[in-house]
């Protein structure tokens, strides 16, 4: 199984409204797409964190999620919610089955 982080710093004029609203459409979008299990999505507790929004998923595998990023709703997701308050953005993957080799995640 494929972990899949994004980490999000917003604009100034990103408030809390803004971010709950970030919250609730990554969760009722992303989770329309297929190949996503377990989304979660969150906004920062400690204020010296840089980064105030964050959304995380599970894939089935590496090809799951590369077919994820080619989706129409995370496009959409990125460009029209996103796009408009996000100033840099991380990613992260990481392997969650113990002894499997990420050669083949």
């Amino acid at each position: 199984m494929v972990h899949f982080i994004s980490l999000h710093k917003l604009s100034k004029d990103a408030d809390e409204a803004k971010i709950d609203e970030l919250m609730r459409t990554s969760r009722s979008l992303l989770l329309r797409i297929q190949e996503v299990h377990n989304v979660r999505s969150g906004k920062r507790i400690d204020a010296e964190n840089d980064f105030q929004f964050c959304v995380s998923m599970d894939f089935e595998s590496r090809d799951k999620l590369a077919m994820f990023r080619e989706d129409p709703l995370w496009v959409k997701f990125q460009h029209e919610h996103l796009g408009k308050v996000a100033e840099e953005s991380v990613e992260y993957i990481y392997e969650t089955e113990p002894g499997k080799n990420v050669k083949y995640s």
